[in-house]
Parts: structure tokens; sequence; C-alpha cells
């Protein structure tokens, strides 16, 4: 049976403090295979690291958000390439413009957009892209440094068919999750019609995004399965082809081919609460809607 891949979560939230090892270890008996965890802060590329390294079917990412990007220092970037060359970390992410808040301001968010770019070069690593009413100037950025960029996934794609077509022509992967489900999501689904199976990945931005009928609700990898079946309706092929092409992808994406997912039930004690989790969520918005991160839908775009 094939297992769905997840490339794109956040289990070292505090919104899974409570239960965060009886979901991790029950994900493969739902049929999830795979995990990418994503850092977006200094403290949660740090909490990523560690889950990580707990569970063997886990990955992690490292990088900064946008949001998150007011007070770095080069000092930061040392220790964000020293733990990038960590065994279990397979991209640079999540990293990239964010104008909604437009907080820090552009010209700050850009800078260090563009720096943690190059660490990626530096490393050879994929990146993971974050992008909310910043359409040009992402993609003017990573035009200019796209011969440093050895690839990587647009995360939660939200822009229409013409951007899709720009960064499907650069190599890239688009991430589709459960705002594919919501009523609301026109030029997602045009998108997901639009883009080759071939290049596209699921992700769940948990404990964000949960997909229709769990719109509002705590989103996990276990809610998965309504987004693959909403991309097989759209795609007109069986939920089981979905699953094997996005995991494919997924593989492709993070470099992890001959690689095992080295799933087991990891029989650890029960993971302590990671504290700071997203400081972002705390700074900028509710957490009961479990919206986009910093509190409103990703579908406003």
């Amino acid at each position: 049976m094939n297992l769905i891949f997840d490339t794109h979560a956040h289990y070292d939230d505090e919104a899974f403090d409570g239960d965060r090892e009886e979901i991790l270890s029950g994900l493969r008996e739902h049929g999830i295979g795979t995990v990418v965890n994503i850092g977006a802060s200094l403290s949660s590329c740090g909490t990523t690291l560690a889950l990580a390294k707990r569970y063997p079917f886990l990955y992690a990412a490292v990088g900064i958000h946008p949001n998150e990007t007011g007070e770095l220092t080069e000092k930061d970037m040392d220790w964000l390439k020293q733990i990038a060359g960590e065994e279990k970390v397979v991209a640079i992410g999540e990293i990239g413009l964010d104008y909604h808040w437009d907080e820090p301001e552009r010209e700050i968010q850009k800078k260090w957009f563009v720096r943690q770019l190059e660490i990626a070069g530096e490393t050879g690593l994929p990146v993971v892209i974050h992008s909310r009413e910043a359409a040009k100037d992402t993609l003017d950025i990573m035009k200019a440094e796209q011969s440093r960029i050895s690839g990587g996934v647009i995360h939660c794609f939200s822009y229409g068919v013409e951007m899709a077509r720009e960064y499907l022509d650069m190599g890239y992967y688009l991430g589709i999750g459960g705002v594919l489900t919501f009523q609301n999501a026109k030029k997602l689904k045009e998108v997901a019609e639009y883009a080759p199976l071939s290049r596209l990945v699921l992700e769940t931005d948990s404990p964000y995004l949960s997909p229709v009928p769990e719109r509002g609700k705590r989103n996990s990898s276990l809610k998965l399965p309504y987004v693959v079946k909403a991309l097989a309706e759209i795609k007109d092929v069986s939920e089981e082809e979905v699953i094997r092409q996005t995991a494919e992808n997924a593989v492709r994406l993070y470099r992890l081919e001959g690689k095992e997912s080295g799933w087991q039930n990891p029989g650890l004690p029960r993971i302590l609460p990671v504290g700071a989790g997203f400081e972002l969520c705390r700074k900028t918005g509710s957490r009961e809607d479990y919206g986009e991160k910093t509190g409103k839908s990703k579908t406003d775009h």
C-alpha cells in the first residue's frame, strides 16, 4: 500500500503539546508514511530538529519565516547554516515574503529571504518558499537567485495559473493542502487542474488550514485523505494514484531517493512540551480557528 507523504507540518507547535506522541506514533496505521516538519523561527528550528532526531520517519526543514526576521543577525545565519548540515535536515525553509501584515518592513524581509537563499545555495539544499500577498517580489527574487538554488517547493500555493506556470517552468513543485477543499478556493482548483500531477506535493501546514469538513479545527496529517480525494476528483485519477505520485514527487523534492523512511514505533517516552512553538502565533493571531499562522486564512490572497 502506498503511504501519504506530508511535505509540510509543524508538529513542534504548542497545539500538539497534549498529544504529540500519540498522533505521531499512530500515523502509519492511518496511511501516513513520512512527514517533513518545518522550522519557522530560531526556536522552532531547534525543536523541529529535535523531533526529527526522535522519529525516524520525520525529517526537518530549517529556516526563518518572513514575519520572524525582524531581529535576525549574521550570527543567526551562521547557526542556521550549521544545523542545516545535520543528517535529518532536508531543506531550507520556510522562507520568503509575507506582506499581509508588513511585519517587519518589506526591505528587511527581502534581505533575510535572499540571505537564506544564499545558505540554500551553499548547502545544496532545496527551499520551502512562503509567499503571501507578495507574488511579484517573491518571483523577482527567486529568478534573480535561480542560479544558486537547487529546486524546492512553493508552500501552500495560493496564486493563479500564470504564476504557477512561472514556478513550474523554473522546476519548482507546488504544495497543495486543505485549502483545495474550500468552497472559495477557485484559483487553487484551477491551478491543481492545470499543473501536472508530477509537480504537486501534499502538505497540511498542521496545525493550520484543516480541510473541509474539519475546517476551523486543529489540522494534522491524518486529515490529508480529504485533500487526496479532492485532488483525485480534479485530476480524474484514483486516490491511490494521487498518493503514489505525490509521494514520489516528495521523495524527489527532498532528495530521499534510496533512503528508507525509517518508520517504526519509536517507543520513546512522552515528548515534553517544546515551549516556544511559533512566536508569531502569539504575537499576531488567535489560535482558536487554526487558520493561517498569523490568524487569517491563506485563501484571503
